[in-house]
């Protein structure tokens, strides 16, 4: 039997992995945010923790002192909306709900909430906080919270109970997603292959070991 020599495997995608994380930013007692920006998916995905027995949110492009006139807020009642600060009252819903909820877990007093949105968007009117990869480097952000058990969206208790931080973001390691990191075995073969990548494979072309193609694989 003729020995088989696979010379050739072509991937459909191949790169360099490029994220960019806040880590884990504390709010308040068991508030809680990370935003990760996703420059391959062109997403965001924030994890954010709260309270389980209580309304909670997270204002997005704000600083301490801020007057409630404008931002982007999120506050998850028993669900997640997003909405605007304008004024002193309950922040305003956007027309366009642009967050998309992936998980929502309660472990004892702890509720974690995972949610994804594009990077950017048109949602202008409804302050939507813009996200550019290449540009965002940090933010402010704000956490409240209900004083007591409700999922009624009211006062939070001023300014004291509003918990600011600054989301400061960093690379996160790049991985080899080249066919250099591919493995291959056996190699020469008369039968079975292994093929080890951390790519999608599109095309897998197989030679014998004098350089005739014998096969291809889709």
């Amino acid at each position: 039997m003729k020995k088989i020599t696979l010379l050739l495997v072509l991937a459909t995608s191949f790169g360099f992995a490029q994220a960019k994380s806040s880590g884990v930013v504390t709010l308040q007692p068991n508030m809680t945010a990370e935003f990760t920006l996703n420059n391959n998916t062109s997403t965001v995905t924030l994890v954010l923790t709260g309270p389980s027995d209580r309304w909670f949110g997270i204002g997005i492009g704000v600083s301490s002192g801020f007057g409630m006139s404008a931002g982007d807020v999120l506050v998850y009642t028993n669900v997640l909306t997003d909405r605007r600060f304008a004024g002193t009252g309950n922040p305003p819903m956007d027309t366009s709900q642009s967050w998309t909820v992936t998980s929502d877990n309660v472990n004892g007093a702890i509720r974690t909430v995972t949610m994804t949105r594009a990077l950017t968007n048109t949602d202008t009117a409804g302050s939507d906080f813009q996200m550019p990869y290449s540009t965002t480097n940090s933010f402010s952000i704000v956490g409240v919270r209900a004083p007591s058990a409700t999922i009624t969206i009211g006062s939070h208790g001023g300014g004291a109970s509003a918990g600011y931080a600054t989301a400061t973001f960093t690379t996160l390691g790049s991985e080899d997603f080249s066919l250099k990191s591919a493995n291959l075995y056996p190699n020469p073969t008369k039968g079975l292959f292994t093929i080890d990548t951390k790519t999608e494979l599109s095309e897998i072309n197989i030679y014998s070991h004098v350089g005739q193609f014998v096969k291809q694989f889709r």
